[in-house]
């Protein structure tokens, strides 16, 4: 697949989705950064171990400031604690060029990927169940 056909399904998948496929989709993201981070550090490749580590964290921060402290207090200080933990861990192993400080955030942020992913798929169960059966429509076949 070509790189702007890829770009655009990416754009198109973005703005067909919900608000939880894309924390999701955040996630994976960030995930994804922080692999190739660790295998750049561990390769001795500086430069790009940097750029995927200041993606991750731009990723960690978007997070962090889309808690919404109102609606969910108890929830929202727990993963705010969870992410500056998890930048703090990016920084310092970009300063120390130390890639199992990444495996620090990997394990702490993987039961928040996993549980976020399952309520998604939840919220589409119950959307689904709601809607009823749904009826399926075959044009007739004419004769000739």
């Amino acid at each position: 697949m070509s790189q702007s056909a890829l770009s655009r399904y990416q754009d198109t998948k973005v703005q067909v989705s919900g608000p939880g496929e894309l924390l999701v989709a955040l996630f994976d993201g960030l995930f994804r950064f922080l692999n190739v981070a660790r295998h750049c550090m561990r390769t001795g490749k500086r430069a790009q171990a940097g750029e995927s580590l200041s993606k991750a964290y731009s990723i960690l921060s978007e997070l962090y400031v889309a808690l919404d402290h109102d609606k969910a207090p108890e929830l929202c200080a727990n993963l705010a604690a969870l992410y500056d933990f998890s930048m703090s861990r990016v920084t310092q192993a970009n300063l120390k060029n130390d890639a199992s400080m990444l495996d620090d955030v990997v394990r702490v942020l993987t039961p928040v990927r996993e549980a976020f992913g399952e309520a998604v798929k939840q919220v589409a169960r119950e959307a689904k169940a709601a809607a009823g059966p749904q009826l399926s429509v075959v044009p007739a076949v004419q004769k000739k």
